[in-house]
């Protein structure tokens, strides 16, 4: 049986975040300048409303062959003028303990009319938007979506996710037809009841990742899994330094 080695290295740049003998967890924005990242969960822009347990920065981290991968599809997606956006990558198991907490809490009824304004609370966990352990604690799962360049900076929304208007507000990312993390069919990534634009936008983004490895989540559009993972059954809970 492999030994798990887990490295907790407290350093300014944080370009390792831990190993198992000799696989690393790395900051994407070390092997690719260009990849643009706004990581929502190291600040209040999110669906908690609150910055996460467990992001005290705002970066991504991977495992190695997840982010080669990535890289790879930046490279296609910039030779036709686009960039990736991820919005997260490797999550702390005590960030997904935040979330339950959350779920089962008042506060959830804060940012219900912006992130699942036609799913009740007590159905997050049910239709599979929250669950008490996640993929991206492996370190091989990314959200993302894809941007035209020149990059415009989005604007933080307050409107419903599902506000069929919203991309106007999102910069120059890809009309997606929902926002980022927004829990409704909506976001299913192979949805009829979307613009004929919206669909092909989705295929465009996933086609770039399945080339390269990345397998998406049927329910969210932006959610994607390198294979085979590093760690399949190991959940991590390192905080992003």
């Amino acid at each position: 049986m492999k030994k798990i080695i887990l490295l907790a290295v407290i350093l300014c740049s944080c370009d390792i975040l831990f190993a198992q003998e000799g696989s690393t967890f790395v900051n994407i924005k070390n092997i690719s300048e260009s990849i643009i990242t706004e990581i929502r969960y190291a600040s209040s822009f999110n669906f908690v409303g609150v910055k996460v347990d467990g992001y005290k920065a705002p970066k991504c981290l991977l495992t190695k062959s997840a982010a080669e991968a990535l890289v790879r599809v930046q490279t296609k997606l910039e030779s036709e003028s686009y960039s990736l956006k991820i919005f997260d990558c490797y999550r702390p198991q005590q960030a997904v303990n935040h979330f339950v907490k959350w779920a089962s809490s008042d506060k959830a009824h804060f940012t219900k009319a912006v992130y699942f304004p036609r799913v009740p609370v007590n159905k997050l966990f049910e239709l599979g938007y929250i669950a008490e352990r996640s993929g991206h604690s492996r370190g091989s799962t990314v959200d993302l979506t894809i941007v035209r360049l020149p990059y415009q900076k989005p604007e933080q929304f307050n409107y419903a996710c599902i506000d069929p208007e919203g991309y106007k507000f999102r910069g120059s990312e890809l009309n997606m037809g929902t926002a980022y993390d927004c829990f409704d069919e909506l976001s299913h990534t192979i949805n009829n009841d979307v613009e004929e634009e919206v669909l092909e936008n989705r295929k465009m983004l996933l086609k770039a990742m399945q080339e390269e490895g990345f397998v998406n989540y049927s329910k969210e559009w932006w959610h994607f899994t390198y294979k085979p993972e590093e760690f399949p059954d190991t959940y991590f809970d390192l905080p992003i330094e």
